[in-house]
């Protein structure tokens, strides 16, 4: 990290926890040199940075205060904001989180749903092509492990000036920012505590069609690999969208695959206890025969399967929405690149009946 960074951190999390608010005066460039033991060049080079972000704003003579970062008089006051699904169980928390926070700056919030599906996102996309109210967007990809056909009407609302900021995932073809879980560090930290409880053969079930998936499958490999464990295929089951819809049907080959195994790692609480169900139905007495982990400490984790809670890493749904909002009204007031856009949470495990210790 360069030393400047630092500065521009400690400041980003003041104003984000409003020990900072719009119109406070920042310490003196006095204060912030001898704070954190660096030049006033370094310093100066910081608050710069923030300034061109729209967070900051000088006044002669008087010194550096936060921006207010209101919607501006004029047409650009919307930020349309699209996910797949609005009944999955982390989207009614992310989109309060989002409204909340766009509302306290003057911005509305026009809310759309793509099904998941690339045809709805072009209609979606091509719309907004065509809009001259519209100040950014906020939109979870589709499928985002796959090849989407939509890449180039990306591209001309970015040629358009439209701020483009993604939720949940991104599409690695882009150069947007995304605010997302860190899929792979909290993949990483399931399977971590797997091991921890004396595991050693752990399998996984992992989303096919979406990047979640895929980074979550990284964590997967760094877990293994850095444990000293071995790896085989065989133990890596991949399901998609339709696969989840269909239930626990879809998991009936997962069973085969996992022997040998006494403990996996789920893509999500959903599949975590469908596969559960599954493998009850099957007669295995879970957790002694199977731990099981999960993601995003839905209801499901803490009412269980059978009268067994999940274990799993949760999902900070409003957080997400506040955090990624936040961003977004930074990139529309951005005089130029707004490098810290894209962030990433971090959560821990929480450990429930479904992972038992082994010897």
């Amino acid at each position: 990290m360069s030393k400047y960074q630092k500065v521009i951190d400690w400041l980003n999390k003041c104003i984000d926890e409003e020990s900072l608010k719009p119109g406070d005066k920042i310490p003196s460039e006095n204060v912030l040199c001898e704070q954190f033991g660096l030049s006033r060049q370094t310093i100066r080079h910081a608050i710069s940075k923030l300034s061109e972000d729209g967070l900051l704003e000088s006044r002669r003579g008087s010194g550096t205060y936060v921006s207010d970062q209101h919607a501006e008089d004029g047409n650009k006051s919307v930020v349309a904001v699209v996910t797949t699904y609005v009944d999955d169980y982390i989207f009614p928390s992310t989109i309060r989180g989002i409204e909340s926070t766009l509302s306290a700056k003057g911005y509305s919030m026009q809310l759309s749903f793509t099904n998941n599906t690339t045809g709805r996102e072009q209609e979606i996309l091509t719309d907004l092509l065509e809009r001259d109210d519209v100040a950014g967007v906020i939109m979870e990809p589709v499928k985002s492990a796959l090849p989407n056909p939509n890449m180039e009407l990306y591209r001309k609302l970015q040629d358009k000036g439209m701020k483009i900021l993604f939720l949940n995932s991104f599409y690695p073809e882009l150069p947007f920012p995304h605010v997302s879980i860190n899929d792979e560090e909290c993949a990483y930290r399931a399977v971590k505590a797997l091991v921890e409880a004396g595991h050693k053969s752990i399998g996984c079930v992992l989303k096919l069609d979406d990047g979640q998936g895929r980074e979550r499958y990284r964590g997967y490999l760094r877990a293994m690999n850095e444990c000293g464990l071995s790896f085989t295929y065989d133990h890596v089951n991949w399901i998609d969208t339709i696969d989840i819809k269909d239930g626990k049907r879809a998991l009936s080959r997962v069973k085969e695959r996992l022997s040998g195994c006494t403990a996996v790692f789920c893509y999500n609480d959903l599949v975590a206890g469908m596969l559960m169900q599954m493998l009850i139905d099957s007669g295995m007495k879970l957790p002694r025969d199977m731990s099981v982990i999960g993601m995003d400490d839905s209801d499901m984790a803490k009412i269980g399967i059978g009268g067994i809670t999940i274990s799993s890493i949760p999902h900070p749904k409003a957080r997400l929405g506040e955090k990624a909002a936040q961003n977004m009204i930074r990139l529309i007031h951005s005089t130029g690149n707004f490098t810290n856009a894209t962030y990433e949470f971090a959560e821990n495990v929480i450990l429930r009946g479904s992972v038992t210790a082994v010897k």
